[in-house]
């Protein structure tokens, strides 16, 4: 069987640090939103508004119009990068599609992103009414899903992931799988910087009641499972 490490809530004086972390994760989710607008409204409309100017330069050229030509498109392709860029931050500060079209379009694009990006293969699966759930339980579902795959990325050395969703009269889980190289669980104590992520995701749950557990052993994948009062 592979060893458990179950991440949950701890009560009475806990409290009080669990309350100010919960208004510091609000209060993140608050900057990322003003950050993501900030990218798409003004830098990415900026760099775009000089891209348009140096094609009118490149129409324009009359000296040594093959050089100046040359430079100018390169110019371009180097502004649409940034362009990509800036849009890719954006996605993954506060992807606009999970306030606009619901947790699984917000996932599925994600996934997209992450097996375009990295060669992993991916999978989710999720019921539509996963996206009756209210704002907050959809963006820590989000943000705990973003955390494992990141991890997956970094450490799992996998070739493919599954994220399952599912959804109770009482509660909503998640599972986030792997088939990589696993690892021995152990309290999570934030020493390691390997489990500086899942305490991330443990306060992410516990801040609306919830819990995470770690399945893992050398060999034989990792799965995070998140259980959250629906």
């Amino acid at each position: 069987m592979p060893n458990t490490a179950i991440l949950t809530m701890n009560a009475g004086p806990a409290l009080q640090p669990r309350t100010l972390s919960h208004q510091i994760l609000l209060a993140q989710e608050e900057e990322r939103k003003r950050i993501s607008r900030e990218l798409h409204d003004v830098i990415a409309q900026t760099l775009v508004g000089i891209n348009l100017h140096l094609r009118a330069l490149s129409q324009q050229a009359t000296v040594d119009p093959k050089g100046l030509k040359k430079k100018i498109a390169r110019t371009q392709r180097l502004v649409e990068e940034s362009v990509d860029v800036v849009h890719r931050f954006a996605r993954e500060l506060r992807p606009t599609s999970l306030d606009n079209l619901g947790l699984v379009p917000a996932l599925r694009a994600h996934l997209h992103e992450v097996s375009v990006r990295t060669g992993l293969q991916t999978r989710l699966a999720a019921p539509p009414e996963i996206d009756e759930l209210d704002s907050g339980t959809r963006t820590v579902l989000y943000r705990i899903a973003q955390e494992a795959l990141t991890n997956v990325i970094h450490h799992a050395d996998a070739e493919r992931v599954t994220v399952t969703l599912e959804r109770t009269p009482r509660t909503v889980r998640m599972s986030v799988a792997d088939d990589g190289c696993g690892f021995v669980t152990m309290p999570v104590t934030g020493v390691h910087d390997r489990r500086l992520g899942l305490l991330g995701m443990r306060e992410r749950a516990q801040m609306i009641g919830g819990m995470v557990t770690i399945d893992s052993a050398p060999g034989r994948g990792t799965t995070v499972h998140v259980e959250l009062p629906a």
